[in-house]
């Protein structure tokens, strides 16, 4: 069944998240400038937006995906802003190897890998997606897989890379203890997703799907303590968590720009994503030195 997309109520929505955070320490100018926002967009001429929403549907992420591809190159990310430099300067350290890049999309990360000297194999659900990964790294390998399922043997690379793509499993655990499997003892995993605080309050990143239909693939909300039970559940040792907050870019085109000062101060200070440094620990203590 489809679901609304409501552009009045996220509004408001922002007007009062940028209220709730500021009311105590904003200025008056500031206050009295969402307040009147807030009577425009309910009680103004025209009421500013009607009553009722656009009709979004919901897909998996196969089919999501599939749809989202030609596109999603293309179109500003400030998640993706504030995550590169973070998962970037991680990859720097090496030392160089045998990379996977776990549910890779387009590539991006790929490409990022390759760059670094790693032989890269990058595993994604969707055809569609493989399609662009290839052309942006041809000198990588892909295999079409699920992240719960990946079609690599165990301990058979030395990085495991998976970025902004937990968040659409309900439950992280599969997902991590498969980057475990085909990690290598003293191998490394780095791994980035939406963060909890955005998912909890904005949820769903909607896209055009067939030219003139609305979509999403859901978000789960996977608090910080979920992510650190599946580390310790599959062996693995965290080194790092960073939480980049957000930069101030607003979607170009989207609802918020109408309400920029509202949206940079409901924001404001808010982590965009997560990201994990962890590493599968050299020595098995019931095995001996690897």
């Amino acid at each position: 069944m489809d679901k609304e997309f409501r552009v009045r109520e996220l509004m408001l929505g922002v007007e009062g998240l940028a209220l709730l955070r500021h009311a105590m320490d904003a200025d008056e100018k500031f206050l009295k400038a969402r307040i009147e926002e807030v009577r425009a967009l309910t009680t103004g001429p025209g009421a500013a937006l009607p009553d009722g929403g656009t009709a979004v549907g919901e897909l998996d992420a196969a089919a999501g995906y599939a749809s989202w591809a030609a596109r999603y190159d293309s179109l500003p990310s400030s998640y993706i802003e504030v995550e590169e430099p973070v998962v970037h300067g991680l990859l720097d350290r090496g030392p160089v190897g045998t990379a996977l890049d776990a549910a890779c999309g387009t590539g991006r990360q790929t490409a990022a890998l390759a760059a670094r000297g790693y032989r890269t194999v990058g595993v994604d659900q969707s055809p569609e997606m493989l399609a662009h990964a290839r052309r942006k790294v041809p000198d990588a390998e892909f295999r079409r897989g699920r992240l719960e399922d990946l079609p690599l043997d165990d301990g058979s690379v030395d990085l495991a890379v998976c970025s902004l793509a937990m968040t659409h499993l309900p439950d992280v655990s599969t997902g991590i203890a498969e980057l475990a499997r085909v990690l290598r003892p003293g191998g490394r995993i780095i791994l980035s997703d939406l963060h909890p605080f955005v998912v909890s309050l904005q949820g769903q990143c909607v896209f055009v799907h067939d030219t003139d239909r609305l979509a999403f693939v859901r978000n789960h909300v996977h608090l910080p303590g979920r992510y650190l039970d599946a580390f310790h559940s599959a062996g693995l040792t965290v080194r790092e968590c960073h939480e980049p907050t957000f930069n101030g870019r607003l979607a170009p085109g989207g609802y918020e720009e109408a309400i920029p000062d509202a949206a940079r101060a409901a924001w404001d200070g808010i982590p965009l994503v997560i990201v994990w440094a962890a590493e599968k620990p050299a020595v098995n203590p019931r095995e001996g030195a690897i």
